[in-house]
């Protein structure tokens, strides 16, 4: 009797043990599936992005992304853009986390010259019918063409060039700002290249 309970013990729990290591091994796999398909669809909004805020190109942007700090902790993402091996704009993935309801996400075409040639949202959380009103063209199309030279990028509240969403002032600036810190960035590559070319200059 004791023979028979230890073996009914033993194979359950080797029943236990089975269904264990087989359900880690499903959820294991299902979490690998599930994973490729977010990044998967990550890499397809970025793009999708990419591609509204340049003129055409004929690269991969994804294959040549490289990073720029921003600030001491944090560092933006930067697409080259390229059309028969010559470099057509920059695409900057910005972010700021002065939004109404937090972090705001963008996509800013840079040319070469440092017009911004378009902006895209990626994602933001703002209130429906006010902040949200970013993704529309009535808003987003003042900063196509937009020269830091010849426009302040802020709104016209705080002296400058950009008509605020109507009562989402707060989500307007927020724009601006992610607008702003690609334009820092953008600086940053400017100056790199301007040095790569005074050496090439003087060797």
């Amino acid at each position: 009797m004791a023979k028979q309970a230890s073996s009914s013990l033993k194979n359950m729990i080797l029943s236990l043990l089975v269904i264990t290591t087989i359900s880690g091994a499903s959820l294991s796999y299902v979490h690998k599936i599930t994973a490729k398909g977010i990044e998967q669809s990550r890499q397809k909004k970025k793009i999708e992005a990419i591609t509204a805020v340049l003129p055409q190109f004929s690269n991969n942007p994804l294959k040549e992304m490289y990073k720029i700090a921003l600030f001491e902790n944090d560092s933006l993402e930067v697409y080259p853009a390229r059309r028969n091996d010559s470099l057509v704009g920059l695409a900057i993935a910005s972010k700021t986390n002065s939004g109404f309801s937090g972090e705001i996400k963008i996509m800013v075409g840079f040319l070469p010259n440092g017009i911004v040639y378009k902006t895209k949202v990626i994602e933001h959380h703002e209130t429906p019918g006010l902040g949200d009103k970013m993704e529309q063209p009535e808003f987003y199309s003042q900063f196509e063409q937009f020269n830091f030279h010849e426009k302040i990028n802020s709104v016209t509240k705080n002296g400058g060039d950009i008509d605020a969403i109507t009562a989402a002032t707060i989500s307007s600036r927020a724009y601006c700002n992610a607008v702003q810190n690609a334009y820092s960035v953008f600086q940053k590559i400017n100056q790199q290249w301007s040095s790569d070319s005074q050496s090439g200059a003087t060797k």
